[in-house]
């Protein structure tokens, strides 16, 4: 069984920095799309960032590129999300998702939630003005 758990969110200024943490317990291999989501109060979920942990080019959504980066460390077996410049607009529980194996982050798809099936219990980012 898959289980992401998320860690490294806080409360911040605006145009600080954050770097959150997701680690996989049991289980972590080059074959799947994991990535970062964000839900806001009264909002919908947001896909942020998405990776294929066997290489490829990430995705990103609009409102963070140039300021968001995700990455993966295979030996620790653990994806990051690095922000920078953060916002109130960033302001949200942030998850991380992995899809099963053998499925590649695609274009079309990677924001949707129908394509992961591990989410961790989210951490919290909170940016004040």
């Amino acid at each position: 069984q898959v289980q992401p758990v998320e860690s490294g969110g806080g409360s911040v200024q605006a145009g600080d920095s954050l770097r959150l943490s997701c680690t996989f317990s049991g289980y972590w291999d080059s074959s799947r799309c994991m990535g970062w989501f964000r839900q806001a109060p009264g909002k919908e979920r947001e896909g942020v960032a998405t990776m294929y942990t066997g290489g490829g080019n990430p995705y990103y959504g609009d409102s963070v590129k140039g300021r968001f980066t995700i990455s993966q460390d295979n030996k620790k077996g653990t994806l990051y999300l690095q922000m920078n410049s953060l916002n109130p607009e960033d302001t949200a529980m942030y998850f991380c998702a992995a899809s099963g194996p053998w499925r590649d982050c695609k274009s079309g798809s990677w924001s949707l939630g129908a394509t992961y099936d591990y989410w961790g219990q989210g951490t919290q980012v909170t940016v004040s003005s």
